[in-house]
């Protein structure tokens, strides 16, 4: 029994080392934002503001547009999750219910593609979309991310996992495929389609490399790119810079809290399926 608790103790004492180290970084943030450019600059390192510097993030959005940044970065990370699970749906369901030929070809090039890293294929993407004219819009910022293959197979997890009677039934009743994805197939998936819709929308709110790559006006920049606003060559504004990052990881911060356990219920139950 002692050797049993030894063994729990042991484990909390890694598990709490490791949350002191993953959360660390999000307190210093967080407290960094309400210091003064000496306290974020000083060696050793100030872990705690001497005086609240709540005028930080009034000085975050004076001196840059950020309420666009933010606007941009909700219009692009809405856009890309509403088009992005939609599509996945339906080529979820045509992989697991309906039978064509090539459908075996069909999935052996998708999952093939799954492995083939993004930055290997952004510079073709780039010069995709230079050429048909779409930098600095909002259609080049989400344009390569309106489909997931990943999102697609995550999906055919839930959809395989409905008894395929259902389908015959529905068709045997006359529905349409049309009605039996809408009617059907998506009430029976919420849960795997909140994941999804999550997933894909912090994907999107997190987005740095091909929003940096497509646009260089700051009308068009998004949250994590803006946070280049606060340097120059005179050096940066370390406190802003802290207050911005504060600022442009909150909401994500708050959704997933509020929406915790169906994030973990849906990573489980598509776990248990597979």
């Amino acid at each position: 029994m002692k050797k049993i608790n030894f063994g729990l103790l042991l484990v909390y004492l890694f598990v709490g080392i490791f949350a002191i180290i993953t959360v660390f970084p999000f307190i210093y943030m967080i407290l960094g934002g309400l210091m003064s450019f000496q306290e974020t600059t000083t060696i050793p390192p100030t872990f705690f503001p001497h005086h609240l510097q709540w005028g930080n993030y009034g000085k975050v959005f004076a001196e840059a547009p950020f309420a666009k940044y933010f606007l941009n970065t909700l219009i692009t990370a809405s856009v890309t999750t509403i088009v992005s699970l939609f599509n996945s749906i339906l080529g979820a369901f045509a992989l697991t219910n309906l039978r064509f030929k090539g459908k075996a070809v069909v999935k052996v090039i998708m999952l093939s593609l799954l492995m083939v890293p993004g930055e290997a294929i952004i510079f073709t993407n780039y010069n995709t979309i230079a050429r048909m004219g779409l930098l600095n819009t909002y259609i080049g910022l989400v344009l390569p991310f309106l489909t997931s293959i990943f999102y697609m197979y995550y999906l055919m997890t839930y959809f395989g996992a409905i008894s395929p009677t259902i389908y015959k039934a529905a068709m045997i009743d006359g529905a349409s495929d049309w009605e039996y994805v809408w009617r059907i197939l998506v009430p029976m998936s919420k849960g795997g389609l909140f994941t999804v819709g999550l997933l894909s929308f912090i994907s999107g709110w997190n987005s740095f490399l091909w929003p940096l790559l497509v646009t260089n006006e700051d009308s068009m920049r998004l949250l994590n790119n803006g946070l280049s606003a606060f340097a120059s060559d005179a050096g940066s504004e370390t406190e802003l810079q802290l207050a911005a990052a504060t600022l442009t990881v909150l909401p994500i911060l708050v959704i997933y809290f509020i929406f915790r356990k169906q994030i973990i219920r849906g990573v489980v139950r598509n776990d248990l399926k597979a």
